[in-house]
């Protein structure tokens, strides 16, 4: 191993960033490259940030600065949704020794392998130039048992709070072929359930020739014989037509859903240029869950938006105690420079943005409680991921944590199990019934 190709990554955010930070891994691995740990000594560290909060701002700034303090003569590379949106800030950073934005992210892995060479500021392009999707060589993002497969990037939206179409630029889908081509080979290797990621899955197949949209491309994957599961990472409640629904008529699809929600109340989804209301989010989603009895949901909330009054927040509190989540992502409102949310009036105080988060979080605790319990003296499928501490862990179709104690049981199987009680939010069982 040569002295100078230790690398470390730091990864921040999404779990689109996670796929394209393990492509980058796996190119330098097979350059006879060896990675480490970022708390120790490397030679390059690589840090793929987020820019979705001020809190991911600060953290990768953070984790900049930690990796020059653990290698002053290391080199430090930022690349990710902050490279993009704040290149010129970082580059005042004198820990940082160059800063790749996500329009040359893909390229990250052939930049290293020529870093002697290179200037500290190179020339920097616009991501809204980016017309087509760019492919990442060897990307294959796992956990446990699952693999997570990217089939689109970008948004066009432009939410007023969120900075991410500058960090992402606009919606492009990727081939059909290539996605069918990366799943074919991960089945080939074992793994049963995958995972579909973007930034806006539900734009898939507008800027692609043909009749595709994101519903033909999963009726493609679902043909596949050796795949057992399918998850949607994330998608808008807008995109829960009746083709969307219909989905779920195969029991290969996993009756879970990631909602990027924001809000249940009208005045403040409209000024968050979201473009639905409270009527279609509860319609869509109880909808579904009518159609398919066991579908959880979780979901991403922003409490104390510019001017949300008490009855607006109300309105919210009350709609997701209608529908029920299985778990919440909380987030109190913060400014993003540059976007529309930015320059509101009404600002909140933050002792109320934090009181809200309060309300919804012991909210969330009940009804995550109460829509586990209703699984007790219930047979579930599990899908095994790994042994730890004396039990086989896993996940149930709609995304709960499952614990078992048992014998004769293995890594990626798919098993059956009848709950007996609920622990900390994990489900419990201590046997199982049969294999799959």
């Amino acid at each position: 191993m040569n002295s100078d190709k230790r690398v470390a990554f730091y990864t921040l955010g999404c779990k689109v960033n996670q796929y394209e930070s393990e492509s980058i891994k796996n190119q330098l691995l097979q350059k006879g490259y060896e990675e480490v740990d970022f708390e120790s000594i490397a030679d390059i560290y690589i840090v793929n940030s987020c820019t979705v909060t001020s809190i991911a701002d600060r953290k990768t700034r953070n984790m900049l600065r930690r990796a020059k303090k653990q290698n002053p003569s290391g080199k430090v590379i930022v690349t990710g949704c902050y490279a993009e949106t704040n290149r010129k800030d970082l580059l005042e950073m004198e820990e940082i020794d160059f800063v790749i934005g996500n329009k040359d992210k893909s390229a990250v892995a052939k930049f290293v392998q020529e870093i002697h060479t290179q200037e500290r500021v190179e020339k920097k392009e616009s991501i809204f130039q980016e017309k087509e999707y760019q492919e990442y060589e060897f990307a294959t993002f796992r956990e446990m048992t699952r693999a997570y497969v990217k089939i689109q990037d970008g948004c066009n939206e432009f939410c007023s709070y969120c900075k991410i179409p500058f960090a992402r630029g606009k919606s492009r889908s990727r081939k059909q072929e290539k996605v069918l081509e990366e799943i074919d080979k991960l089945l080939m290797e074992g793994f049963q359930e995958i995972i579909l990621i973007g930034i806006n899955l539900g734009d898939y197949g507008k800027d692609l020739e043909g009749d595709i949209s994101f519903e033909t491309l999963v009726q493609e994957i679902l043909k596949r014989d050796l795949l057992k599961r399918v998850r949607i990472g994330s998608v808008y409640p807008d995109r829960i037509t009746n083709s969307f629904i219909s989905l779920f008529e195969n029991p290969k699809m996993m009756p879970h859903l990631h909602i990027s929600l924001q809000s249940c109340d009208d005045t403040v989804l409209k000024n968050m240029k979201r473009k639905y209301g409270r009527e279609l989010i509860l319609n869509s989603l109880l909808s579904l869950r009518e159609k398919v009895p066991s579908m959880e949901y979780t979901a991403d909330i922003i409490v104390g938006f510019p001017g949300e009054t008490e009855e607006m927040f109300q309105n919210t509190y009350a709609s997701l105690e209608e529908i029920g989540f299985s778990h919440l992502h909380i987030f109190p409102y913060s400014d993003r420079e540059g976007t529309l949310a930015s320059r509101m009036k009404n600002k909140l105080s933050p002792e109320i943005k934090k009181e809200r988060v309060t309300i919804l979080e012991n909210l969330q605790k009940k009804v995550e409680e109460d829509r586990r319990k209703a699984y007790l003296g219930k047979t579930i499928e599990v899908l095994i991921e790994e042994e730890k501490d004396g039990y086989w862990w896993g996940y149930s179709p709609n995304y709960l944590r499952v614990k078992i104690k048992g014998d004769n049981i293995s890594v990626n199987s798919v098993i059956q199990v009848e709950i007996e009680k609920v622990e900390k939010g994990v489900l419990v069982a201590y046997e199982y019934a049969k294999s799959l």
